[in-house]
């Protein structure tokens, strides 16, 4: 099993190129399903979590045909030649979960192993499954399965008015692809607002939805008889954007983020600038550069805009090497505090109290062999390892190969000495 070697203590400087974002890649994969016509996603990163929705949707019958770069992706679901996800492959990932409402709604019927993926805490369906209720359809658990379907001697899903109790991005996700199938307006209340909704309705209107209140908490879906041909670009990842720019913080470098936006990450960057690290925005770059007497700033993920809780380890990374004390509040997944027995083997100093935890920086952490828990808290060992003196191993990579391209050599490509190893 490989591993990451890291000799840390070494400022960042130079310039990396952000990759397109798995989590709205994902959904806007399963939307091929919804149609019998091809959709071209370009900006698509080439991450083992890609490869694995491609296979899944490939068990349903779609073809897939990438470029070279694995950058640009064609699908074509011309025919769905099965309705079940099986768990083999849904235990993978989690987002497999997104196939059940386009296959609902183009098929009438779907049975869905219920997901794995990383062990961050619970994170039911059952906010996905009393959507789909609501369009009309029949849910039974069987078995480890979700088994869907229409009621008997119904062609379609019916369009419905359908609250959210809790935010839900997978939810929302589900019920806006089923939506665009049904008949009839469908309203969704509370839903989430992240850009990767917003991406993923921006590409469904190309496909011919009908869909309003983009990147508001109401969307409205006038439900279609097909849908067609589209092409659509992958929004930027905001949260490999925001790891690279915690990277040139706690190295005390200088980092130029392109091919990226700075307003889908303005939570992020605002607790950047309170630490007093420099941002400068351009066009479609970010340049962050930081020097020495960084200030520790308290931060509370919440659903989108507020902080995201795929930073918080990362931003934890940060803290362990800044001046003063900064509290650390989780307010969104019960188990998302794993990393920190590990920080500790660097030295830092940091307390759980129930969901927050208390990091008090220090200025000098020492390299360590640690493991990675889950995708996140990976790469907050890696930071952390960039920043701490001696040699880091980090082991259990294969949750970093899920989110982040090409991460060993973009960060050694701005000086970082870094190198993949086999596990020891």
């Amino acid at each position: 099993m490989d591993a990451i070697r890291i000799h840390g203590g070494v400022p960042l400087n130079g310039e990396i190129e952000i990759s397109g974002a798995k989590n709205a890649a994902l959904p806007l994969m399963a939307a091929c399903l919804l149609s019998e016509e091809p959709l071209v996603l370009s900006n698509v990163p080439a991450l083992a979590d890609i490869k694995t929705m491609g296979r899944l949707l490939e068990q349903h019958g779609a073809s897939i045909e990438t470029t070279e770069d694995g950058h640009t992706v064609t699908l074509y679901a011309r025919k769905i030649s099965s309705t079940e996800a099986p768990y083999d492959l849904v235990r993978k990932m989690r987002a497999s979960v997104l196939v059940l409402g386009p296959l609902v709604a183009r098929e009438g019927r779907a049975r869905v192993s219920l997901p794995g993926g990383c062990a961050i805490g619970t994170r039911p369906v059952d906010l996905h499954l009393k959507a789909l209720e609501s369009l009309g359809a029949e849910i039974e658990l069987t078995g480890g399965y979700v088994e869907a379907r229409l009621p008997s001697g119904q062609k379609r899903l019916m369009g419905s008015h359908f609250t959210f109790p809790m935010v839900t991005v997978g939810g929302t996700e589900n019920l806006l692809m089923a939506a665009c199938l049904a008949d009839g307006e469908t309203v969704i209340e509370n839903a989430a607002r992240e850009p990767e909704i917003t991406d993923l309705a921006t590409c469904l209107i190309a496909m011919g939805a009908k869909i309003s209140g983009l990147g508001s908490g109401t969307l409205t879906v006038q439900g279609v008889d097909r849908l067609h041909a589209a092409s659509h670009s992958v929004v930027p990842d905001r949260i490999e954007t925001g790891t690279y720019a915690l990277a040139a913080a706690i190295t005390r470098g200088t980092l130029k983020l392109t091919n990226t936006r700075a307003d889908i990450l303005d939570s992020v960057l605002d607790a950047m600038r309170q630490t007093g690290a420099d941002v400068m925005i351009e066009d479609d770059s970010i340049t962050v550069s930081a020097a020495s007497g960084l200030k520790g700033v308290d931060v509370m993920t919440e659903p989108y805009p507020g902080f995201p809780t795929d930073m918080q380890a990362q931003w934890m990374a940060l803290m362990t090497t800044a001046d003063g004390a900064a509290m650390v509040t989780e307010t969104i997944f019960e188990n998302r505090f794993m990393h920190v027995p590990e920080l500790g083997r660097f030295g830092a100093d940091v307390n759980v109290h129930g969901a927050s935890a208390i990091v008090r920086g220090k200025a000098n952490l020492s390299g360590a062999p640690v493991m990675a828990t889950d995708l996140r808290a990976s790469v907050s060992l890696v930071l952390t390892g960039l920043a701490s003196k001696g040699k880091t191993i980090v082991n259990r990579v294969y949750h970093l190969d899920r989110g982040y391209e090409r991460l060993e050599e973009k960060l050694a490509a701005c000086g970082a000495r870094i190198e993949r190893i086999q596990g020891v």
